[in-house]
C-alpha cells in the first residue's frame, strides 16, 4: 500500500531523511518512533507530499510524485501535528472539509457528504458540538475533531503525526482504540508517529525506529522494544518491562541522587590505606 525507495529529505545541509526503505501492507499499522529529531514528521510528510523528497514514494502502486492533489487527497489522509483550527469555523462545518477531494470543481457537498460528516461527528463524540465553533473546544476534543476531518476523506490512508498529545494516558488508549477500530472496519493503512513507546507497542502490527533520519531497527515490537535496541537512542535508563499478557512497557527510570559530598567522602575512604 505504502513504498518507500531509498527517500531522503534535506533541509539545506541538514539531513531530515536518509535513505530510508520500508513497505507497508494493506490494512497494516506501522508506527514511527526515534528521539527528538530522528525524522518521524518528516517521513510523514514526505509521503503526504508537504515536503520535497529524493528516492520513491508510492502508494497503491502509483508513485506520489505523478499524482494530482485531488488524488492524493482521495488516497491520503494526513491529520499534522499541528492543524490549521480556524477559531470562528463551526464543528460540522470543519468536518466537512475532508470532503473536497471528492466535490468536483464549481460544486458544493450534496446530502451524502453531509450524511458522512455527520456519521463522523457522531462517531467521534462531538455530536452534541456540531454548531460550536472551533475556539469553544478543548485540546483533546479539537485531536478528535481534526481526526473526523481526516476520516471524511474516505482515504485508504491515514498518516497520523502524534494524534494523542493533547490527550490525558486514559483518552490517550481511547483515542487509539477508536483508530483501531475504525482501521479493521474499512481496511484502513495507518502509519503514524507516536512518542509514547508503550502505547506504540500495544497498537502498532510493526514499529519503524528512526535515529538521526536513517532507519535503526525495524519489525513486531517485540524485536524493537529491548533495551539493547533503545538505550542508545533515548538514554541508558530506559528499561522495558514485559507485562503478565506479554505486552511491554517502556519506562524511564530516575538516577539515583547525588548526595553533596558523599561521592568525595566514598572516594577518600577507597583511596585511605587500610
Amino acid at each position: 500500500m505504502i513504498s518507500l525507495d531509498d527517500v531522503w529529505v534535506r533541509y539545506g545541509t541538514a539531513v531530515a531523511l536518509d535513505a530510508v526503505t520500508e513497505r507497508v501492507k494493506a490494512a497494516e499499522w506501522l508506527c514511527v518512533i526515534g528521539p527528538n529529531g530522528a525524522g518521524k514528521t518528516t517521513l510523514l510528510r514526505a509521503v503526504a507530499r508537504q515536503v520535497g523528497h529524493g528516492g520513491r514514494i508510492e502508494v497503491c502502486g502509483e508513485p506520489t510524485a505523478r499524482m494530482s492533489r485531488r488524488k492524493l487527497a482521495r488516497l491520503v489522509a494526513y491529520v499534522p501535528q499541528r492543524p490549521q483550527l480556524p477559531p470562528d469555523m463551526i464543528v460540522g462545518d470543519y468536518v466537512l472539509l475532508g470532503r473536497t477531494p471528492h466535490i468536483g470543481y464549481l460544486r458544493v457537498e450534496n446530502d451524502a457528504d453531509r450524511r458522512i460528516s455527520a456519521e463522523l461527528i457522531d462517531r467521534l463524540g462531538l455530536a452534541g458540538m456540531a454548531g460550536r465553533t472551533l475556539r469553544t473546544l478543548s485540546g483533546g476534543e479539537l485531536q478528535r475533531l481534526v481526526l473526523a476531518r481526516a476520516l471524511a476523506q474516505q482515504a485508504p490512508v491515514l498518516l497520523l503525526d502524534e494524534p494523542t498529545s493533547a490527550l490525558d494516558l486514559g483518552r490517550r488508549v481511547d483515542a487509539l482504540e477508536l483508530v483501531d477500530a475504525i482501521r479493521r472496519e474499512r481496511s484502513l493503512t495507518v502509519l503514524s508517529a507516536v512518542h509514547d513507546l508503550t502505547l506504540a507497542g500495544q497498537f502498532a502490527d510493526r514499529l519503524l525506529l528512526l535515529d538521526g533520519g536513517s532507519v535503526a531497527a525495524s519489525g513486531p515490537p517485540t524485536d524493537v522494544l529491548r533495551e539493547e535496541v533503545l538505550r542508545p537512542r533515548f538514554g541508558p535508563g530506559v528499561e522495558v518491562l514485559v507485562t503478565g499478557d506479554g505486552g511491554r512497557a517502556v519506562i524511564a527510570r530516575r538516577p539515583p541522587p547525588v548526595v553533596p559530598g558523599l561521592a568525595t567522602r566514598a572516594a577518600r575512604a577507597r583511596s585511605s590505606p587500610s
